[in-house]
């Protein structure tokens, strides 16, 4: 997959949907949940039991239907491992340098994290396709607004506390994206095996984006 390309399907999509479930099964079978409901930019986190198995699963069984990440990558030995077993795309929770030397030595998407407007630049400066704000919750939505002020330039992807209720906001601040963990994919409701509920929040999820995008400046990314 070429990476310009991969890029411009996660912005035009909106939502990077967070898998932090029991086993690679589960991961898969909430890949497929999502998938029916129009989301298919996933993030499997690393702090999932058999992560690698369930990228490389995920990669295997939807090939380019679906672009598969690996989340809370602390470094570039797992960034590398990852990408190996399929990762499109590596995230971080922190701002690592050798995670996105990485990355842009296999043109794999960095999105590192970062949260205050030094180690926003940084990110940038040093290659970040999309910069992580984490965690987004702690100052909302009027913070991706601010910092966009004097950094037009950053794409910003808020992460940690987003749900149906405050993702528009954070898309009409200027989020080119928003990643969504618990609120999307639920444990228990992935343990209870009710996959609909997912699927159907995938629906409501792509309804803001599509909502909340025609009230802000956002421009889709030219093929």
């Amino acid at each position: 997959m070429n990476k310009e390309n991969n890029l411009k399907r996660l912005i035009d999509c909106g939502v990077v949907s967070i898998i932090r479930v029991e086993n690679s099964t589960e991961a898969v079978k909430s890949a497929e949940a999502l998938r029916k409901g129009g989301i298919n930019i996933i993030e499997v986190s690393m702090v999932t039991p058999g992560a690698l198995d369930a990228i490389r699963a995920i990669s295997q069984k939807f090939g380019e239907d679906v672009l598969v990440g690996a989340g809370t990558v602390l470094d570039s030995e797992t960034a590398r491992a990852a990408i190996l077993a399929g990762a499109e795309f590596i995230i971080g929770p922190t701002l690592n340098r050798e995670v996105i030397k990485v990355c842009n030595r296999y043109s794999k998407i960095v999105i590192p994290g970062a949260l205050t407007p030094t180690e926003i630049l940084t990110a940038w400066e040093l290659g970040a396709d999309i910069v992580k704000v984490f965690p987004a919750r702690v100052l909302g939505p009027r913070y991706i607004k601010d910092i966009l002020a004097p950094l037009p330039q950053v794409r910003l992807l808020p992460t940690g506390g987003v749900n149906l209720e405050n993702a528009g906001e954070f898309l009409k601040a200027g989020a080119v994206a928003i990643a969504v963990g618990s609120a999307l994919v639920n444990k228990k409701v992935v343990k209870e095996g009710k996959f609909d509920i997912i699927t159907e929040k995938a629906r409501k999820f792509l309804e803001i984006v599509n909502k909340a995008r025609k009230f802000s400046n956002f421009k889709r990314p030219a093929s």
